[in-house]
């Protein structure tokens, strides 16, 4: 036993000693063009690589908070996008400066929140020099950890008639949510507290974390960094989660719920559990896909949000968080990246015109290697098994034994 829980805290330690490798491995790489001005385009601020990334951390958290409730409770809910709204407009009400409040609110004379949470912080800490920045990162974290408390509320209060339901009724009931709450939040006459079906702006995002000196040049770049740390953090909560107690009651009514009733375990509170956690992670999801687009609007999360969310937990495998990670970077990096010279005309110096080379044939091809994964990988890439980070830095065998850290790796 003692071996066992010692093996278990490396693994832990070297997890996280792993996180913050990958972390400082995304500040250089980040930095790579501002040290050295020579580097290739694909490195410089603007390539696609680190849209990729950032777009990829912030939907990997979304990802994984679905398969949260889909993969390890058993709970077919598509409401993610609803919750993802709640959370962007909470994040953007919240951190929208005071003195930009009546330029973004100039429809409905200004906002009925006038001041902001990094405006009282400001008060406490100062607006200017490091005092700013100190005023600004509590706002946002502040801002972040509302947005996901607004989205578990919700939830809450959604989950109390909608978790009575099973399989495809679940599913729809939550839909049904997501899309009441994108036409409320369009709605004009709240438009002094969502700016009606206009965007709000003006608030801080990824690129307001790079560290500038006083002329403005960008010293050290973290825009890349932030959303990456936020969402490592964040499903490192979950996976602690899934692999306490709770999570276990989870796995147990995602296999037999009558089983699972008969050994003691409260189905509606352990249900009720997993709905609002997800929720929220997904609410600071949502805030965070405020800051990489840099402005909320409602008619960006759409039922096809979800969808896209359903399809990369698919792809990565049902109960597998690593797989989930995976496949999103894949699937950010295929749609937004490695596929984009398809929506192009191509003409070669022949003169010959590559045919089907047009606007959307992009995502016809998209659709079809989605649908050749599908067929032929039907657990998805990594099934319920886990990319076990710490095995992979362990490898202290002794000679002549098998080495430990190779078959958890393996497994």
């Amino acid at each position: 036993m003692k071996q066992s829980n010692a093996n278990g805290k490396s693994r832990k330690l070297t997890t996280v000693i792993g996180i913050g490798l990958l972390l400082v491995f995304v500040i250089l790489l980040e930095n790579l063009s501002t040290f050295f001005p020579g580097a290739p385009q694909v490195l410089q601020p603007t390539s696609p690589l680190f849209t990729v990334l950032k777009k990829g951390a912030v939907y990997s958290l979304v990802a994984v908070t679905m398969n949260l409730l889909n993969g390890f409770t058993g709970l077919f809910s598509l409401g993610q996008a609803g919750f993802m709204l709640l959370g962007a407009y909470t994040y953007a009400i919240l951190t929208v400066p005071a003195a930009q409040k009546d330029q973004v609110y100039y429809l409905f004379g200004g906002c009925a929140f006038q001041s902001s949470l990094i405006d009282l912080f400001g008060k406490v800490f100062g607006t200017s020099g490091p005092g700013g920045a100190v005023a600004m990162i509590l706002g946002v974290l502040l801002a972040l950890i509302l947005a996901g408390c607004v989205a578990g509320f919700f939830a809450y209060l959604i989950g109390l008639p909608v978790l009575r339901l099973k399989s495809d009724y679940l599913a729809i009931a939550t839909l049904g949510f997501a899309e009441i709450l994108r036409a409320i939040f369009q709605w004009q006459k709240l438009g002094p507290v969502t700016n009606g079906a206009n965007m709000i702006k003006g608030f801080p995002t990824f690129s307001s974390f790079n560290l500038k000196d006083a002329s403005g040049n960008v010293l050290l770049r973290l825009s890349t960094f932030i959303p990456f740390l936020l969402s490592s953090l964040c499903i490192l909560l979950i996976v602690l989660l899934i692999n306490s107690s709770y999570g276990r009651a989870f796995k147990s009514i995602r296999d037999d719920e009558i089983a699972s009733e008969a050994m003691g375990i409260s189905l509606s509170k352990h249900k009720m559990l997993a709905f609002v956690i997800s929720s929220f992670f997904a609410g600071v999801g949502g805030g965070l896909f405020a800051m990489y687009v840099a402005n909320a609007q409602a008619k960006a999360f759409t039922s096809t949000m979800t969808y896209e969310i359903l399809l990369i937990v698919v792809v990565g495998g049902i109960g597998s968080v690593s797989g989930s990670v995976l496949a999103t970077f894949l699937y950010v990096a295929c749609s937004e990246w490695w596929l984009r010279f398809l929506d192009s005309e191509m003409v070669l110096k022949s003169g010959f015109k590559v045919p089907l080379l047009r606007n959307g044939f992009r995502m016809v091809v998209f659709s079809i290697v989605i649908m050749v994964i599908v067929l032929f990988f039907s657990q998805g890439i990594m099934g319920d098994r886990e990319l076990n980070i710490g095995a992979l830095f362990a490898r202290k065998a002794k000679p002549g034994k098998k080495d430990e850290a190779e078959e958890q790796a393996k497994e």
